[in-house]
């Protein structure tokens, strides 16, 4: 305690010397939350009676032991990974994590009582809940289409899905008292050249328009949709491009998801923050890692990061901005992976908050880049960590590495037994 104190006391009078705030950037963290995703304690297999596996892009490599096989051992797994993380955050459902008590629910039948036992325990710990719809991994998106699909049978099936999701999903907001985000996001696309790239797009579009003909307060439901580059299955064609999503969301005001993976890699989605909140109300980010082709690595505090933190912060857009995280890696334990992502993202929001922003915009406004090269860089080693130290110790989490004895005792006496 004394050394996690006297760091801080030592960062304070740097940061201070920039007109920095630290004890008012504390306060702050403890208002940021970060909404955790189900699927990467279970490899997103979800608990469907008839399950259909993962696809449409998507795909858990590895078979580290652990991985939880029911709703109970999930929220087991969610409560050990949100005590070891800083601050209250949220917690992120796809609509396959249904608990329908072993009978087959088709997923355009499912309702609000399918989540009950998800919200029940919300409220004990007093957190939020966001929400998805589950277009893959089901016979109806074999072909690789859904809600841009020519087959009207198959279109139909996934419009009356998403209509259920939504009403589930402004259930839980009003049920919680917080808004629910619901993210629609759909795998839609080809493996090669398509000849109609427009015939697809109008009914996905036309799809979108009956999904969200039913109005919900927004203290309720958040409506989201998200883009992606290309997918396994979709390498030359996606329906939902940015340049699609980025139309609608503003058209028809429904909040833009930006996934960091679901991007040319050497495009910065920091850079589409300010762009997009000019026009837009709000905006959804999921935080993950690409590496190559794949889009969804377990987070960690790398430059990509942090610049988005930093744009965020330096729009003044914290507010207007929901963060949730999107990767899932079943080779590594995956409690430390929830951990792990959870802690870089924090970590890249309080280095951005402390940023003195004011000085670096400051000397670009008078036209000094040197000087603003300089700072920018000179402040990549002001005392961040014994700032976080302090943070995770006042919200009484592990500080530094501490936290790795407890997963490895979680695993040691639950995982290992399953």
């Amino acid at each position: 305690m004394r050394k996690i104190n006297e760091s801080y006391q030592y960062a304070k009078e740097v940061y201070a010397a920039f007109g920095v705030d630290t004890d008012a950037v504390l306060q702050k963290m403890k208002e940021r939350q970060v909404s955790l995703h189900c699927w990467q304690g279970d490899d997103v297999n979800g608990f469907e009676v008839t399950a259909g596996g993962t696809s449409g892009g998507i795909l858990s490599t590895g078979n580290y032991p652990g991985r939880a096989r029911t709703g109970d051992e999930l929220r087991a797994d969610y409560e050990k990974a949100l005590s070891l993380i800083p601050g209250k955050h949220r917690i992120n459902l796809h609509a396959i994590y249904a608990e329908t008590e072993g009978k087959i629910v088709e997923r355009d039948q499912i309702t609000i009582e399918h989540f009950r036992k998800w919200i029940d325990w919300a409220k004990k710990l007093g957190v939020g809940i966001d929400f998805n719809p589950s277009c893959f991994g089901h016979p109806m998106a074999a072909s690789g289409f859904t809600l841009g699909s020519k087959d009207e049978e198959v279109r139909q099936f996934w419009i009356r899905h998403v209509k259920a999701c939504r009403e589930i999903a402004a259930a839980i907001g009003k049920e919680l008292g917080t808004p629910c985000v619901m993210n629609i996001w759909v795998p839609d696309g080809m493996k090669d050249i398509p000849a109609d790239r427009l015939g697809y797009r109008m009914l996905m579009k036309k799809s979108l328009d009956e999904i969200l003909t039913v109005k919900y307060d927004k203290k309720y439901l958040v409506d989201a949709l998200e883009s992606k580059l290309f997918g396994i299955g979709v390498e030359s064609y996606t329906v939902g491009s940015h340049e699609f999503v980025m139309g609608y969301g503003l058209k028809n005001n429904v909040t833009i998801c930006y996934d960091m993976g679901h991007f040319h890699l050497t495009e910065s989605v920091a850079d589409k923050i300010s762009a997009t909140l000019l026009y837009a109300e709000d905006l959804l980010l999921h935080v993950s890692r690409p590496v190559r082709w794949d889009s969804d690595h377990v987070v960690i505090l790398n430059d990509d990061l942090i610049a988005l933190a930093q744009e965020v912060k330096r729009a003044d857009a914290f507010d207007r901005v929901y963060y949730a995280l999107d990767f899932f890696d079943g080779s590594i334990n995956r409690i430390t992976a929830w951990v792990t992502g959870t802690r870089a993202a924090l970590k890249s929001i309080m280095i951005a908050l402390l940023e003195p922003t004011d000085k670096i915009v400051e000397e670009e406004n008078k036209g000094n880049y040197g000087n603003r090269l300089a700072l920018m860089e000179e402040f990549k080693t002001l005392p961040f960590a014994a700032v976080w130290d302090k943070f995770c110790y006042d919200m009484k989490v592990p500080v530094g590495a501490d936290w790795l004895q407890d997963v490895k005792e979680y695993e040691e006496n639950v995982l290992s037994k399953r």
